[in-house]
């Protein structure tokens, strides 16, 4: 049996910045990850400011910088007419030393956040372990593996996504629902930006024929494009589907390259509580929303940090209750904050009347033209004022 203070269940960025954060705070700690390398499949693409501040604490956020796009601005446009709201997070920068959204993969900060935590005798990283329960009692947690192995901690931390088995094997009731499109994400290294004026590196998209996303990334652009009317998902997937609604975007006499596709489901769930006993929840394990705005690798992101400080403190001689403080905390922002903004987001994309598109259009304008409306705006849609919320709870 193998044992540490935290035994940690997910090695992607929710449970190596728990790692790493719990060790800045003295507190060693095990990482359990079924897969035997590091995924580099296509998931979230947007730190948020808060994010990287609380990044920069372990010493990453100048790592990710260098190998992402700064993007100052956003915006929501009408594809056909190139009319648009731009965002400009400068209207933020009074309340953050980051007004800008980074553009840059997931698994850079798995990678960068693996290489530390590597060179941290705190923290120990187990790759090829398949934790398939968790048994507590009154003094600590177990997870346990498909083939025996037990890790026994004060704590166990499900940090295992949206399939937690963590979650699955404690009870934790995961309460929502799924939308009932699928998007479709193609990458491609064809440059949108010297075809279409006045683009950003996230933009989000009405067309005639429906929605899509265009977000850039150093080398690619990201497109997620949705399925048409009468159209299956397996029939959307086809590269000449594909390769259709690219076409729509920029006609081309050649085809677009298209380097991968991946269909994904959009989720909002969340569980009821983030903790049973000495099993705590934290990232995909504990809520799933749609990925409109980037929220929810930040909002995992921020979870990890605020749970590994409660942890330091009950381990330093603090009062249990604050990871009661913690659930009702972190919960709280995941249902008004991520859950509820990003659900506004998908369904404002998802609107197909005109007349409603352009209703909304001109009250983004308005917005983005006011620096104080903008500011605010900017404010939830960056997730400082939920942080802001959940630092004022008791």
């Amino acid at each position: 049996m193998s044992q540490a203070p935290v035994v940690i269940v997910g090695a992607g960025p929710v449970g190596l910045s728990a790692a790493l954060r719990l060790s800045a705070l003295g507190v060693p700690s095990i990482v359990l990850e079924a897969e035997r390398v590091a995924a580099h499949d296509l998931r979230a693409s947007t730190f948020h400011p808060p994010t990287l501040e609380m990044l920069d604490t372990l010493g990453i956020t100048e790592l990710l910088i260098a190998r992402g796009l700064v993007t100052p601005n956003w915006q929501i446009r009408l594809h056909e007419t190139g009319e648009r709201a731009v965002f400009e997070l400068g209207h933020i920068a009074a309340d953050t030393r980051y007004p800008f959204r980074l553009q840059c993969e997931q698994s850079v900060l798995c990678q960068l956040a693996e290489e530390k935590a590597a060179n941290d005798k705190a923290i120990e990283i187990i790759r090829e372990v398949e934790v398939v329960s968790v048994e507590q009692d009154y003094d600590g947690a177990t997870a346990v593996a498909a083939d025996g192995q037990r890790f026994e901690g004060r704590f166990v931390i499900g940090a295992d996504g949206g399939r937690s088995q963590v979650r699955k094997s404690c009870g934790f009731e995961f309460e929502g629902f799924t939308y009932p499109e699928t998007t479709i994400l193609a990458t491609t290294k064809f440059p949108f930006q010297d075809h279409i004026a006045g683009l950003s590196n996230v933009n989000y998209c009405w067309s005639a024929n429906g929605t899509f996303s265009l977000l850039r990334l150093p080398d690619i652009w990201r497109c997620s494009l949705y399925s048409d009317a009468g159209e299956s998902v397996e029939q959307a997937l086809d590269p000449s589907a594909i390769e259709t609604k690219l076409q729509r975007i920029v006609p081309l006499d050649a085809p677009h390259e298209v380097m991968e596709i991946r269909p994904y489901r959009i989720h909002n769930r969340i569980v009821e509580t983030y903790r049973k006993g000495n099993v705590i929840l934290a990232g995909d394990a504990a809520h799933l929303n749609s990925p409109s705005g980037g929220m929810g690798m930040n909002g995992g992101v921020h979870d990890a940090f605020a749970l590994a400080e409660a942890i330091a403190g009950i381990l330093a001689g603090n009062d249990e209750r604050l990871l009661d403080r913690y659930s009702r905390s972190r919960k709280m922002i995941a249902q008004e904050q991520i859950l509820q903004q990003a659900h506004r987001n998908r369904t404002r994309m998802q609107e197909r009347d005109p007349a409603a598109r352009r209703a909304e259009l001109a009250r983004l304008q308005a917005i983005c033209a006011d620096p104080a409306q903008s500011r605010m705006f900017l404010l939830k849609s960056s997730m400082i004022e939920g942080l802001r919320q959940a630092q004022a709870m008791q």
